[in-house]
């Protein structure tokens, strides 16, 4: 079991350090009460919620390139675009 210092701050010293307090909060899970003189009016606490990852390089290394992506002869293609184009 592990005991949790509980951590208190006027709203005057968050301001200062919001940043170190979101990073703190982040790392060890720790509550952080916000005080105005001297009354406890929010609590800065870690998300509920895991945060999704972002889907940058989630298809890495998972596909393969057949063939020459650079000289490929599409001369077919225009043959269909002349042939849809041309009036019937």
């Amino acid at each position: 079991m592990r005991i949790m210092k509980e951590r208190v701050l006027s709203a005057s010293e968050f301001k200062a350090k919001c940043l170190a307090c979101l990073r703190e909060t982040e790392q060890s899970g720790e509550a952080i009460t916000i005080t105005r003189r001297g009354r406890a009016v929010a609590v800065l606490g870690p998300a509920k919620q895991p945060i999704r990852k972002s889907p940058a390089n989630s298809w890495a290394r998972k596909g393969q390139i057949v063939g020459d992506i650079v000289n490929v002869d599409t001369s077919d293609l225009w043959d269909v675009v002349r042939d849809v184009a041309r009036p019937k």
